[in-house]
């Protein structure tokens, strides 16, 4: 499929310019009809931006595009969607209280005389929604009571509900679980046997190794070059992605700073609330504790009772040495206790984003070390979120830029140097390498070692497994609202893990 007659879309020289700031130098890139096309590039380099531009949510600043040959300048995702070309972003575009047929159906409502066809609408959403197997999912069920891997699969059902030619797919798997994961790969492959192109990003270059069939790499903003998947292994991606030779570090490379894992820093017992039951672990000082499940078995909803997002309707929370069980009825009381906690969704509960980097970076210890008699220290607020930037690498012209400009990796970064801030004792992190690229996971990887070795408690849900066996000293596993087993040593293998993890459905099935 070489000749020109099966370009889908083009785009020549595009570029777009912030201000001063030119995000986008060179978005140039061809994708054919029937090929799955990776973007890749480090978190900063214009991906998102690119794609933006050819959905029709951002104007460039110049450049030209044009898709099956003519000419195109869309204005709007409107206008993108009525040549068919869908996005599914990975900042999530649903209306959290409308239900999920309303949600999947919202541009094309079954609707006579003004009145919608409630019968004919949750049965047009059940056909979406069994295309993608999501069974388990009602149509009734409103938004904001799915969880975030549910959410993303009901993003991905809405597109591909609706006849399009071209697909952007920007992290789509970053919240799935494994099952989730191999069937949007499953049907991947069939839109990709109808002719669809389909234009996708993402940092696990395990996948894009396995799906595309092309790879264009983005890096500064400019394009690098376009080469077939087939043609690179996954450290030559990388050194596409930066510029630099890959640096190979095992784990036993990593410093575990000498920590003696002695006293705890978190030990919670028997705590409960909403679909979590009795759920009960300590963390040493200086331990990774990784928490994995399958998305829904209550991984987030445990880490939001710990910090007090949601109230614990029984249990108990320990911290170090202090012998006061404590349940907390607001995230502040645990912030002052201690505790930090890097949530799922940045976007919806991470950040502010039309507030700046140094908003921020230093909103979570304002009160403690960057005020004083009712006055901003902004001296100390420029110099510690310059620190953060520097040691986070966070890319960002301007402190005083809205956070919400950022590329989604180095709005990640910014919400773990707030908490970096406030000298915790034991750090949550949940999902913490969600959207972001690879040399920057490192990074994270390498702050949480150093967490570690300074004595901190850590803790972290990921629903990637390769992540938790290279973070954690142990993983607990969460199924179906319980705690049901611990690993570590030799005892941390996938097989085990993921028997342990659907244990818990088995188990109630079996009751039932």
């Amino acid at each position: 499929m070489n000749d020109a007659a099966s370009t889908l879309l083009k785009t020549t020289n595009v570029t777009k310019r912030y201000g001063e700031a030119l995000v986008l130098r060179d978005g140039s890139i061809e994708v054919r009809s029937g090929e799955i096309h990776a973007l890749l590039g480090g978190n900063g380099a214009g991906k998102s931006t690119l794609v933006r531009i050819i959905a029709g949510l951002v104007n460039p600043t110049s450049g030209r595009m044009s898709v099956n040959g003519h000419a195109y300048q869309p204005k709007s995702k409107r206008e993108a969607e009525s040549v068919g070309i869908e996005i599914v972003q990975q900042e999530f575009n649903l209306i959290s209280t409308l239900s999920v047929a309303e949600n999947l159906l919202l541009t094309r409502l079954p609707a006579l005389g003004g009145v919608i066809r409630q019968k004919e609408l949750h049965h047009q959403a059940r056909e979406a929604l069994d295309r993608l197997g999501l069974r388990e999912i009602a149509t009734d069920a409103i938004v904001e009571t799915l969880g975030v891997g549910q959410q993303q699969m009901l993003e991905i059902a809405a597109a591909l509900y609706r006849k399009c030619r071209l697909l952007i797919l920007d992290e789509p798997t970053a919240a799935l679980s494994h099952a989730e994961a191999e069937s949007l790969f499953t049907w991947l492959d069939k839109l990709r046997a109808e002719g669809v192109g389909i234009i996708y990003i993402s940092h696990r270059l395990d996948e894009i190794s396995r799906i595309s069939d092309r790879i264009s790499f983005l890096r500064d903003g400019m394009m690098i070059g376009t080469y077939q998947t087939a043609d690179l292994t996954t450290d030559e991606m990388v050194e596409l992605m930066t510029g630099d030779h890959p640096q190979h570090e095992s784990a036993s490379q990593r410093s575990d700073g000498g920590s003696s894992l002695t006293d705890f820093a978190l030990r919670v017992e028997k705590l409960s609330g909403g679909m979590v039951d009795e759920v009960s672990f300590d963390v040493r000082q200086g331990e990774r504790l990784g928490i994995a499940g399958l998305v829904g078995a209550g991984r987030t909803e445990l880490l939001r009772l710990i910090f007090g997002a949601d109230i614990a309707s029984s249990g108990a929370v320990y911290l170090a040495a202090d012998k006061t069980p404590r349940l907390f009825r607001h995230p502040h009381e645990a912030v002052s206790a201690g505790i930090a906690m890097v949530t799922e969704d940045r976007k919806k509960n991470g950040l502010l984003l039309p507030q700046s980097v140094r908003v921020n970076t230093t909103l979570a210890a304002m009160s403690k070390r960057f005020s004083h008699a009712g006055l901003i220290r902004f001296q100390a607020e420029n110099e510690q979120t310059l620190r953060h930037c520097h040691s986070m690498e966070i890319r960002c012209t301007d402190i005083e830029l809205p956070t919400g400009t950022l590329s989604g990796g180095n709005q990640q970064k910014v919400v773990i140097a707030r908490w970096l801030a406030t000298n915790a004792s034991v750090f949550l992190f949940d999902e913490p390498t969600r959207g972001i690229d690879v040399p920057a996971r490192k990074r994270i990887y390498r702050l949480i070692d150093t967490l570690a070795a300074q004595g901190k408690g850590i803790v972290i849900v990921s629903s990637d497994l390769e992540e938790l066996f290279e973070t954690c000293d142990r993983i607990a596993v969460m199924s179906n609202g319980t705690l049901v087993r611990t690993f570590e040593g030799p005892d941390m293998s996938h097989e085990l893990i993921m028997q342990a993890a659907f244990s818990g459905y088995l188990e109630r099935s079996a009751e039932a």
